[in-house]
């Protein structure tokens, strides 16, 4: 069974949709419960198991209900941490960051990966098995400017990543990370207008605009048997834009 944040729109959507073909039975957690059923009816009128899960990331409470709602489906062996603030975010230098704006990403970015660890990593180790993929961002190797706190959360996940892989490798389970570069979604963003994400196209080594389905290949693979002797380690997936 797997569990994807964010799962009810973007990137979330499109992990949910292919962990669910790839056979796992998938909640779709999402702060919009609408969103959520729609896209677990999608899995659901594929012939997949899908069920919905309103949760807000960064309350241990809703987190605690979520995962309390996915132990019907099993005992989950595949977590997703995509719940994210970012595509509502405008881009501006990091002294016009109101604090309450930053600390409203490092609740949902950071707290909400760290709740959700939290809360399944104790049922992952019931089974000696789990795989956990962090979505972090290549812009933490870019170093982008003016959205200090939504690259500064990213980098955090990469630490994240490595020192709970190394806390609960002896636990079975498995630790890892993606850094998508600028994905063209159905996601209005305030962060990249489509003038912007075709010039960062041109500038990487692959020159075209990045995709969900660019990042499906790696997310089924660390959810899969087929690396398991992969842990606490960063796949960069942006075409080209950066080199890691």
């Amino acid at each position: 069974m797997a569990i994807v944040t964010g799962g009810g729109q973007g990137l979330g959507r499109a992990f949910s949709l292919a962990l669910a073909e790839h056979g796992a039975a998938v909640v779709v957690a999402d702060l919009r419960g609408d969103n959520a059923e729609r896209v677990a009816g999608e899995i659901r009128a594929a012939g997949g198991s899908g069920v919905a899960a309103q949760c807000d990331v960064s309350d241990e409470a809703s987190v605690t209900a979520m995962v309390a709602k996915a132990r019907d489906l099993g005992r989950p062996a595949i977590l997703v941490n995509d719940a994210a603030i970012f595509s509502s975010l405008k881009m501006r230098p990091f002294t016009e960051i109101p604090t309450s704006e930053w600390d409203a990403v490092m609740a949902v970015n950071v707290r909400g990966a760290f709740n959700c660890c939290r809360a399944v990593v104790p049922l992952m180790a019931e089974g000696r098995y789990g795989k956990i993929v962090n979505i972090s961002s290549s812009t933490v190797f870019l170093g982008r400017p003016n959205y200090l706190h939504y690259v500064t959360s990213k980098a955090a996940l990469i630490g994240f990543t490595r020192a709970l892989a190394n806390e609960v490798g002896p636990l079975g389970i498995r630790v890892n990370a993606i850094t998508p570069g600028s994905t063209k979604t159905e996601i209005p963003r305030e962060t990249v207008t489509d003038a912007q994400r075709s010039a960062m196209a041109s500038q990487t080594a692959l020159r075209r605009v990045q995709t969900p389905d660019d990042l499906i290949g790696t997310l089924v693979f660390l959810a899969s048997p087929a690396s398991d002797f992969i842990t606490g380690q960063t796949i960069n997936v942006d075409g080209g834009l950066s080199f890691h």
